[in-house]
């Protein structure tokens, strides 16, 4: 969606849709499904710039970090920021952000397209690591069962199997 900012100033632009985005879009290898995103906001002139308050609402289907299953989480974020107007810097590529630019939102002409925003948000909105519950054991690394489900009589490796040789080398030393 593109909202023009000059017809801001005069009144606040307000919208509520639903808008499906694709997976290949996200990026994110956990998140196995996205239903369809509904999100609703405002956008008021704030004199030097436009204050951005909008409310996502959808469900992601994510994958457990330790043992796969499936987790539907529904999400409802909120999103605030400070859309500025500044023609085009000539800074290309990565640039460290200073404190004072975190939570502003900023375009070289009076065109918001509000896409790359809900983007970013949906993003910001996977876990790094989702797990189906807090206690998730996971696989057992020899035989593959779950281990939230029933104990598996597999005995846990005693250190990093590459270090095997060395370590016979170190009780053999110290015999």
């Amino acid at each position: 969606m593109k909202i023009w900012l000059d017809q801001v100033r005069d009144e606040p632009f307000n919208w509520d849709e639903t808008q499906d985005v694709s997976l290949e879009s996200l990026a994110q290898p956990e998140v196995e499904s996205l239903g369809p995103v509904r999100w609703r906001g405002q956008v008021v002139y704030a004199d030097p710039g436009y204050y951005f308050k909008a409310r996502l609402s959808y469900d992601q289907t994510l994958s457990c970090n330790r043992c796969l299953k499936s987790i539907v989480e529904h999400v409802e974020p909120e999103v605030e920021l400070m859309i500025v107007v500044e023609r085009a810097s000539g800074i290309a590529g990565e640039y460290e952000l200073k404190e004072s630019e975190l939570g502003v939102w900023t375009v070289e002409e009076e065109i918001l397209e509000t896409d790359p925003i809900l983007l970013e948000q949906l993003q910001l909105n996977v876990p790094m690591k989702p797990l189906c519950r807090p206690d998730c054991k996971g696989f057992c690394p020899t035989c593959g069962a779950d281990r939230t489900l029933a104990e598996c009589s597999c005995q846990e490796p005693v250190g990093d199997a590459r270090f095997a040789a060395l370590t016979a080398l170190k009780s053999r030393l110290d015999s």
